[in-house]
């Protein structure tokens, strides 16, 4: 099947300028110094927008988005900025005694819950208890364990000695609850930002 010009005009005429200036790039240098140009400011973009996506979930992208100031968390001053994720949520990219995990925000949690799995990777130990620590959830009530953090750390900000709970029933995702929060000197949101101000500013971990 030949395709009909008439059916995408726009498409065509978008080709034949394209066509025409890159024609007249090969015989008038300044067209061709602002081919170029244009060229690698476009690969630079393409660049950008897919570091910051894929900063969203992988620790070592974040960490080259974060040394860019390009990513969705950043360090501005002794404060800490988070932006709003398309999910309407906020997400913090810390490191749990020096593990890399990605953790909800969430002002309505009482307490920092965490994965079994970030548990076991960051080497936590759960405590022994005769009884086990009942939550009450939007899904009913679960069963917990308790543990603490011996380090949390992201940006400037540094929790030692943070008390969690741990259950299956969290599945893969780390929540920071208001146990944390209230450490800090103060928390607030402006727009789609979360701004974390800590009372005792951390330096950044440059490794």
């Amino acid at each position: 099947m030949i395709p009909d010009p008439a059916s995408h005009p726009a498409l065509y005429i978008v080709l034949a300028i394209v066509f025409v200036v890159l024609l007249a790039a090969r015989r008038v240098r300044a067209i061709r110094i602002a081919v170029n140009i244009a060229i690698t400011l476009l690969m630079v973009g393409v660049l950008l927008i897919v570091l910051d996506q894929r900063s969203r979930f992988d620790p070592y992208f974040a960490r080259v988005a974060e040394l860019l100031d390009i990513g969705d968390q950043q360090v501005v001053g002794d404060e800490v900025r988070i932006r709003m994720s398309p999910d309407g949520h906020f997400w913090a990219r810390a490191t749990i005694n020096g593990v890399p995990r990605r953790l909800l925000i969430d002002s309505g949690a009482t307490i920092t819950a965490l994965s079994i799995d970030t548990v076991g990777a960051s080497g936590i130990k759960v405590e022994d208890e005769l009884f086990p620590i009942v939550l009450k959830t939007a899904n009913g009530s679960i069963s917990a364990r308790a543990a603490t953090v011996t380090e949390l750390r992201f940006g400037t900000i540094v929790a030692r000695d943070l008390p969690v709970v741990t259950s299956p029933a969290f599945g893969d995702t780390n929540v920071l609850g208001m146990n944390f929060l209230s450490r800090l000197a103060s928390w607030r949101v402006e727009g789609r930002t979360l701004i974390l101000v800590p009372h005792h500013p951390q330096e950044r971990e440059t490794s």
